[in-house]
């Protein structure tokens, strides 16, 4: 069994890594797929930092509310986004699992900046845990099969995301279609990890 200090670096580089590939989408891209990436490179970046193992780095105890302030930012900036569709549902969904786990942070059973439910009695609220459990589970699952390569149709080659994505762009890699939902697919896992520690 791995110590938890280095699950915690391996999820926070997991974190970090994520948010860098949505920053260097946000660059290549344009309109709403520019605003995804911006979103999900917040998420990200704020979930590295969040998974920091406490052996390494101790936050202190109003980092809590800090991370509160940023994803409940990150919550109203998705509310109005709503109505354009997309990932627009699935970006709000996790900045309130994240506003969550910052408020089971600042729970008076927690300790260090760490979840109530690692240092002790206290935590987050079973149902909703579990529900945001089920979300994530199913959404990994989806997304999971959606990254599975096609059957090459009319010749071309077989990609992940279907013909569409199989031809180059002048912005280069950080464009494809496949890397965003890769992106979601890492940060979806890394919120199953975090929403287990509850």
């Amino acid at each position: 069994m791995w110590e938890p200090a280095l699950s915690g670096w391996l999820l926070c580089a997991l974190c970090a890594v994520t948010g860098l590939s949505c920053l260097l989408r946000m660059r290549a891209s344009a309109g709403e797929e520019r605003r995804g990436a911006g979103a999900e490179a917040v998420m990200g970046f704020g979930m590295a930092v969040m998974a920091l193992p406490a052996a390494v780095l101790t936050q202190p105890g109003w980092s809590w509310a800090v991370y509160a302030a940023v994803f409940g930012g990150a919550t109203l900036h998705a509310l109005p986004a709503l109505r354009r569709g997309g990932h627009h549902l699935h970006h709000l969904i996790g900045s309130l699992a994240m506003l969550y786990m910052a408020v089971a942070m600042g729970a008076p059973g927690a300790h260090a900046g760490h979840p109530a439910a690692v240092a002790g009695p206290a935590g987050g609220i079973p149902v909703l845990t579990g529900a945001l459990l089920l979300y994530y589970v199913g959404y990994v699952l989806h997304a999971g099969t959606r990254l599975v390569p096609v059957a090459a149709t009319a010749g071309g080659p077989a990609t992940a995301g279907g013909p569409a994505a199989a031809g180059g762009s002048a912005t280069g890699w950080a464009a494809r279609p496949e890397l965003a939902l890769a992106c979601r697919l890492a940060m979806a896992l890394a919120m199953l990890a975090m929403l287990v520690t509850l």
